[in-house]
Order: structure tokens, then sequence, then C-alpha cells
């Protein structure tokens, strides 16, 4: 990864900028350079996004044997660089319009000039807001099972989400925790039938439907939280020594919020074109509002972004000619 944080050899200008090296990124990029374009990818921690951190992938297609998230994310980077791709080091502080030119401010001042902008930030774990929790994250609350498992090992863990994130993750705990208690709010959960077995026949889980939790407790160490029954509105407590939060996610679009047009959530409005409000900008991956949010849709969204900048690229060329 040495030269991944290489930022001696930015250019001032490029068709290209990519921002961030997902799974969507980094398919924006081996297109954009298979298609001879100048492009450069711009990740804040580490390429492959919130793959990097998943314990496995089964239902990528063409791995039907599954592989590591990291292994996989490592790929996708692979590849884009063996193309002819740059990724580099940049987090992105402000976006200006110029002519046919988007104007790329980085956290340390650098400037990058593009004719397209491809957005590929991702999401970030949604937290649950209750008291306890901003004092207990590092301390006891996570975001990443794979991350933070090794942890916990012989203690008692709570994972809190009714999602395949949950659940996968809440049997990824066992191979550490002496018990893990699975909390969600509703009746059922939204997970694929085939995890939902998986977790139900694991004797090491235990599950609490109906149930938010409304405080995280504990003084110096997390001790437990405290949980409210949705149909009875009885209040109790589960003690443990963690509690795992995986209840959906936010979209990085802090950046953008001024420069684009958004949804209610916070996702960048963008259809299946992936063209934002901004002519030359596009919206790839988990940070575009889209029905289905896997490393797939993302993947195909960076390959979509790349050709769609492409013709936006050659029709800018066409008109300065």
């Amino acid at each position: 990864m040495k030269n991944f944080f290489n930022t001696d050899d930015i250019l001032p200008k490029y068709d290209v900028v990519i921002l961030g090296a997902g799974p969507a990124g980094c398919a924006a990029a081996l297109y954009t350079a298979r298609d001879d374009l100048s492009a450069i990818i711009f990740e804040k921690n580490y390429p492959g996004g919130n793959v990097a951190i998943t314990e496995m992938v089964e239902n990528y297609p063409g791995i039907d044997v599954g592989i590591t998230g990291s292994d996989l994310a490592n790929k996708f980077f692979s590849q884009a660089v063996k193309f002819g791709a740059q990724v580099r080091y940049g987090v992105c502080q402000k976006v200006e319009l110029e002519d046919d030119y988007k104007i790329i401010t980085l956290e340390d001042g650098r400037r990058v000039m593009a004719k397209a902008l491809i957005i590929a930030t991702g999401s970030r774990p949604k937290r649950i807001n209750v008291p306890g929790e901003a004092k207990f994250i590092g301390r006891g609350v996570s975001f990443c099972a794979t991350c933070d498992g090794g942890f916990f090992k012989d203690r008692e863990v709570i994972v809190l989400g009714g999602g395949n994130s949950a659940l996968e993750e809440g049997m990824y705990l066992t191979r550490f925790a002496s018990k893990v208690t699975i909390i969600h709010r509703r009746d059922s959960f939204r997970a694929s039938k085939i995890v939902q077995k998986r977790a139900f026949s694991n004797d090491r889980i235990k599950f609490i439907m109906d149930a938010s939790v409304i405080e995280i407790l504990g003084e110096e160490k997390l001790t437990g939280v405290k949980i409210r029954n949705a149909k009875t509105g009885e209040e109790s407590v589960v003690n443990a020594d963690g509690v795992f939060i995986f209840v959906g996610y936010d979209a990085n679009t802090d950046t953008f919020k001024d420069l684009l047009e958004l949804t209610p959530d916070g996702f960048i409005k963008a259809g299946e074109t992936t063209e934002t409000s901004v002519p030359g900008i596009f919206a790839a991956g988990d940070v575009r509002k889209k029905e289905l949010m896997q490393i797939i849709t993302a993947a195909a969204d960076g390959a979509v972004a790349a050709k769609m900048a492409e013709k936006y690229v050659t029709e800018i060329d066409a008109n300065e000619r």
C-alpha cells in the first residue's frame, strides 16, 4: 500500500476525479483507465470502504466459495491499479464549479481540477443516539465486529439491528463471545432467509424482539443496556460487556449538501444514470439513494458513472475544439 499514500505526483488537472476507493470508486477507476481518461481516486481511509471490514462475502457473482471482505477489497483495488488507475490519499473539503471544471479542494489545501467528478464516498454506520452511546464508543460500543470482536473473548455482547449485517456479525461474534444477544425493535428480521436460518440455529445467540435500546449503561466501563418493549412499554436491563450497533448507514455527503440535491435522509439524488443535479458530477455506490445497497450494485454504479463521465468529457472536448 506504499504508493497508496504517495501524494507527490498529483497533477493539477484530470479528466475525472473520483472520491472514494470502495467498490464503486474502484470500478469507476477501472473503467476510466480502460477508456484512456486521465483519472485519479482520492481515498481518506483505505481501499474497499465498508467491504474491507466485512468478515465474509458469499453473494458476489463468480466467487462461489466465499471471500473475506478485505481480500475482495484488495482485488478491486489491485485490478484498478493494474489498468493504470491512480489512487492517492486525500480528503475532499470543498467542491466548486468553474466553467467546465470542478475544483476539488483537499483537506491539506491542494486543489485539483477535473472535467467530471464521480462521488463514491459511501456511507458510515448509523448511531442510535441514546445516552451512553457516545461515552462508550471505542470502550465497549463498536460498529465493527471484525475489528473489535477479539476484545470480547469469553464475554457477553449485544448486537443491535435486524438486517443481514446484524445477524452475520452476530454469528461472527460467537467465535469470541460466550453469549451474543441480538436485540431488534421489530417482531421480524429484514435479513435474508438463509442468514436468519443460520442465526437461529446458533445456540450461542439469544434473540430479543420488539425492543429498543433507550440507554447504554455503565460508569467506568459498559455494563449493559436498558431496553423498552415496543408493545408493552415495559423497561428492563440486559447485562453485557459490549454493544455492537448495526442499524443502517448514513451517507457521507456533508461536503456536498450545499452543492447537490440530496434526499431528506442525506443521500445524493441520482438515478440509474448516476447523474446528479449538477452536470458533470455523478454519484455511485452507497452514497446514492437506491433500493438495494450491495457490493454488486456499488460496482455497477461505478461502471455506469465512468461511462457517463466519459461521455461528458468527450462532449466538453468536442466543444473546445
